[in-house]
């Protein structure tokens, strides 16, 4: 069942504007000031992951429509293997709000049957115009060990090299693994533009990052009381390399930690991030913006 909640408020007290909002995901917050984009999310995700816990999916289109009433009104499109590569590819083509990202997840590498194979099905697919980034690609110490992390590592070199070779950001996921997230970009060349997605590290970390010309990604993280670490490194880091995600359907900013993600609670995480870097909401919004159309380019 869903509900109707409001997402913006009239003159006179009443909602004027209305959302279709699944009545088990939280509140659509305040709207933004300007509009921003999502820099990494899973449009596919989220509406599996409803279909599978309450039997019925929230549509993309209706998590583009309740993230525009709020001011997201762009988003990137992540893609983690090849099916969702494919699917990104297809909405971005389909939606004038989305553009995509295709890419083998560092844990899919290890799975697949013919890395190879895999390979060269990301790289037909990165050369579609409605394609502007290669990722989320990198390293995850969490989930993969062993032998595993022979393929994650093959797969990571190969984005890169693609990445380079079609002149597109890369989208670099990087779980527990930052000294060898460098090493291995410093090894390779990193292309013209890295964006580490859902940013991890400390203050000194992103130094690292930022002196090699990186852009930081946070995600919902940044808002938790347990990551000052995160808070530290966004305060280090200049405006005009400062991205905003949710990874939905994870990493839910507070006061909603816990519950599913979605486009649409981009704004908690923006207002925590022009409160850390001291600026006010409006900046905030027109620098990630600005960052977007630059990396991204126009969608």
């Amino acid at each position: 069942m869903t509900v109707f909640q409001p997402s913006e408020r009239s003159l006179n007290g009443k909602w004027d504007h209305w959302t279709v909002i699944p009545e088990s995901l939280p509140k659509a917050p305040e709207p933004l000031p300007s509009p921003v984009f999502d820099s990494h999310t899973h449009l596919d995700i989220v509406a599996s992951e409803r279909k599978a816990d309450k039997g019925s999916a929230w549509s993309p289109e209706d998590q583009l429509e309740a993230a525009a009433k709020v001011g997201v009104d762009r988003v990137v499109q992540v893609g983690v293997d090849v099916k969702s590569s494919r699917w990104g590819v297809e909405c971005a083509s389909t939606h004038s709000a989305v553009v995509a990202t295709v890419a083998l997840h560092p844990n899919e590498a290890p799975r697949v049957a013919d890395l190879a194979a895999s390979l060269a099905q990301i790289a037909e697919l990165a050369n579609h115009q409605r394609v502007r980034g290669i990722g989320e690609t990198g390293l995850d110490f969490f989930r993969t060990s062993g032998e595993g992390l022979i393929a994650q590592e093959e797969s990571f070199r190969a984005h890169i090299a693609l990445a380079k070779q079609v002149s597109k950001p890369l989208v670099v996921h990087d779980r527990d693994a930052h000294a060898d997230i460098l090493r291995v970009l410093d090894a390779e060349g990193a292309p013209e533009h890295v964006v580490m997605h859902c940013f991890s590290g400390d203050a000194a970390f992103a130094q690292e990052c930022l002196e090699r010309g990186f852009h930081l990604s946070f995600a919902g993280t940044v808002t938790f009381k347990n990551a000052p670490h995160l808070r530290e490194a966004a305060a280090l880091a200049p405006l005009d390399r400062i991205l905003v995600e949710t990874d939905a359907p994870y990493l839910t900013p507070m006061p909603h930690r816990g519950k599913p993600n979605a486009s649409y609670l981009i704004p908690l995480t923006v207002r925590a991030l022009a409160s850390v870097k001291e600026v006010s909401l409006l900046e905030m919004c027109e620098a990630i913006s600005d960052n977007g159309e630059r990396l991204f380019g126009p969608w």
